[in-house]
């Protein structure tokens, strides 16, 4: 008989992720329905695609069970290059500030 050597993930997980991802897009969904509007609607849609994006590379791309250089190495650009548009973002509200600020002073 042969021996079958790798990693064997019970379903139980699986199964609870998707139920889950299921439920965050219940919850998404939700959001349309109740007209939310302005920094609470996008900060929640955002929110739950990042959760179920997170679920759906840790369980079903088996990130969950990677070793930590990999899962740097496959995840750490991507959470950098959130913090660089966001500080993009902040310095953008600054120029348009100022810009509007010393602009309107010579007009």
């Amino acid at each position: 008989m042969a021996h079958v050597e790798g990693q064997s993930h019970p379903i139980s997980g699986y199964l609870w992720v998707w139920l889950l991802l299921f439920v965050l897009s219940t919850f998404s969904y939700l959001v349309d329905y109740y007209h939310l509007e302005g920094m609470l609607r996008w900060s929640l849609i955002l929110l739950f695609m990042m959760l179920k994006a997170g679920f759906i590379v840790a369980f079903f791309m088996h990130m969950k069970w990677e070793r930590l250089a990999l899962i740097y190495a496959i995840m750490l650009p991507p959470v950098l290059v959130m913090i660089f548009v966001a500080l993009m973002a902040f310095e953008s509200g600054y120029t348009l500030l100022s810009r509007q600020t010393y602009f309107a002073l010579g007009s």
